[in-house]
Formats: C-alpha cells, sequence, structure tokens
C-alpha cells in the first residue's frame, strides 16, 4: 500500500509547490446546515422558544451540535448566516451589544488625527446583538447618528448565536436579565440613546453552554432550555448518513468506526477527554481518504489498515494522558 499521509514528510527535505497543492479541508463537508439531524425534543424546545420570544439555551458536550444548530435554524427560515458571538472569559455584557473604542479616540485626540467633539459613533462597532436589533428596524426609525455603522436595507429578522456564554464572568449572564427579555440596548457614548428590537422582527437567539459553570437563576428563568443528550449508536449511524452521504450506514467502515468510537468512550477504559460526535465525522472522513471507498467493504479489522488507524487516532484523542490508553483500547479492538 502506498503512502497514505502524502503531504508532509518530514525528511528534511523542501517540497516546493506542494502547499499549493492541498486539497480543501475535510472539515467544509461538515458545513452544510441542510444535513444537521435534529431530534424531536429540541425541535419541541425551539417552537416553544419561538413561540414565547425567548432564547433558546442549549447545554451538550462539546461536539454535540450545539452551535451547528444555530445554523439550520437560519438556513430553514431563509435568514442567511446567522450572527455570531463568541463568548470569551473577558466578556462582558455591552460586548454583545457593542464595542466602543475609547482608547483610539483618545489616542486620535492626542495625535492630532480628530478633534476633542469628533463624534463618537467613529468609535462604535456594533457586535452581533446589537446588529440583530438594527436589522430588525425600518432605516427611517434609525438615528442619524448610527448612519454608515448598519447593513441597510429592508428589516428583517437574523438568528443570533450566542456561543459558550459559560465561559464568562457571572456577572455577564447578570447583566444581560433586561436587555436578553425585552431586546434593547443602550449607547451612553450617543446621549444613552436607547434602542429596541421591532416586536415584530425579534432576533431568534440561540445560546450554548458546555456547563463548566452555573448560570444564574434569573437568567435561566429568561430562557427555554434543552439539553442535547450524547446520541446512541442508532442516532450516530442516522447522523453520518446524513452528514456524510457517501458512507452507507451498513458499510463495514462506517459499523467499524462507529463500533470503535464507542469503545473508546466506555467509562471502562477511562479517557479523560472522550471522543465528540463531531471528532467522529471528521474522523471518518480522514479513514476514507486514507483507505480508500474499498474499506467500505473490507472495514477496519483488515491485517493493513491496522498501521492507518492507529496513526489517524489523533483525530479522535485529544490528551497526551490518553494516548497510550486508547491505543491499548484500539489494540485490543482490532484484535478481537
Amino acid at each position: 500500500m502506498s503512502e497514505p499521509f502524502a503531504f508532509f514528510r518530514g525528511d528534511r527535505q523542501q517540497q516546493p509547490g506542494v502547499a499549493d497543492r492541498l486539497p480543501p479541508p475535510l472539515s467544509s463537508q461538515l458545513r452544510q446546515p441542510a444535513r444537521y439531524l435534529v431530534e424531536e425534543g429540541l425541535r419541541d424546545a425551539c417552537n416553544v422558544a419561538l413561540l414565547l420570544g425567548q432564547p433558546l439555551l442549549l447545554t451538550g458536550e462539546p461536539g454535540t451540535g450545539k452551535s451547528r444548530f444555530a445554523h439550520a435554524l437560519a438556513w430553514e427560515f431563509g435568514l442567511g448566516e446567522p450572527l455570531v458571538h463568541e463568548v470569551k472569559s473577558t466578556s462582558v455584557a455591552r460586548d454583545l451589544f457593542y464595542h466602543y473604542d475609547a482608547l483610539r479616540r483618545f489616542q486620535d485626540i492626542q495625535s492630532g488625527l480628530a478633534a476633542a467633539d469628533a463624534p463618537a459613533s467613529r468609535y462604535l462597532t456594533i457586535n452581533a446583538l446589537g446588529q440583530a436589533i438594527l436589522r430588525s428596524l425600518a432605516p427611517a426609525d434609525l438615528p442619524a447618528a448610527l448612519a454608515g455603522l448598519t447593513e441597510g436595507g429592508a428589516p428583517r429578522r437574523s438568528v443570533v448565536l450566542v456561543d459558550e456564554v459559560d465561559k464568562a464572568p457571572r456577572d455577564f449572564a447578570n447583566d444581560l436579565l433586561n436587555e436578553l427579555e425585552n431586546l434593547y440596548f443602550r449607547l451612553p457614548e450617543l446621549g444613552d440613546l436607547k434602542l429596541q428590537a421591532d416586536p415584530q422582527r425579534l432576533p431568534l437567539l440561540v445560546l450554548t453552554s458546555n456547563s463548566e459553570r452555573d448560570l444564574p437563576d434569573a437568567f435561566l428563568r429568561r430562557c427555554v432550555y434543552y439539553h442535547i443528550a450524547f446520541p446512541d449508536r442508532q442516532r450516530l449511524e442516522q447522523i453520518v448518513a446524513l452528514q456524510l452521504p457517501d458512507f452507507p450506514a451498513e458499510s463495514a467502515l462506517t459499523r467499524d468506526a462507529i463500533g470503535l468510537f464507542l469503545e473508546l468512550r466506555e467509562p471502562r477504559n477511562r479517557l479523560r477527554k472522550k471522543p465528540a460526535s463531531a471528532e467522529l465525522l471528521l474522523w471518518l472522513l480522514t479513514l476514507r481518504r486514507l483507505l480508500g471507498s474499498s474499506a467500505d467493504a473490507t472495514g477496519l479489522k483488515v491485517a493493513e489498515h491496522h498501521a492507518i488507524v492507529l496513526r489517524s487516532l489523533s483525530g479522535l484523542i485529544k490528551t497526551a494522558d490518553d494516548r497510550d490508553q486508547a491505543q491499548r483500547v484500539v489494540n485490543q479492538w482490532l484484535a478481537g
């Protein structure tokens, strides 16, 4: 069998032009919202959130599709890509709506690039939920001070993804209570200007959390909640069939890959970081690239496939502590 890892060789020899011939990343095949498998409970929770006009808060293991759901929701409603705010450990509530660069304004004034009375709007950036609120308003309803800061066009709804809200300090959620409930924000830099979403075009909010810390009760009260459980084998097969239509669920490759994946997740194997369903999909794409379509008929337990399975484990195992144990599990499973 020819060398399957055909790009980087690590042999201290240059390969000019190889980087220009690298294929598109395999992960791009998993970014099609039309292929997202929505479970019944998630569908119902989403509809409750839409009826109540409340944010939908999703929890679940990393890699179970919490963030991708926002893309599926926006796609089904024909609303384009969701507006995304990725929460950081330093995030404050205001960051969800806008950013005011006071330091740049000070430097411009000190250097003579701007007058002391330069409009504050020059230093404003409207962020995800702020943009969604402005999008909901007719252009005639927007104050002149925001000229150039909005996208323009006809008013419309938006889907907003607030990703990993549990990363932020506890005050982040507490400071958003009224704003999330009433979908407005204020701009103190523009005379405490208040901007509130049009009730007929309220943004659709999807919040995600990995449950790294508890969220305040008052915050939870303002959300519709759903936990995406880790899928069982049957559901994993359905996810693979939808996300990877070239991988028949009944093929030997799919069957063996899911079997080994679930074996690695077994509590008795004591992996500190269990592989996620998103990593299973990427690993399957890698195996197909390395083994070819013949593996659909032969599976992973063919002797000449063992080395490739072990060499591709870096797609599933993400900590040094788990590496040796995972190799033992794989060797035992392949020999079974």
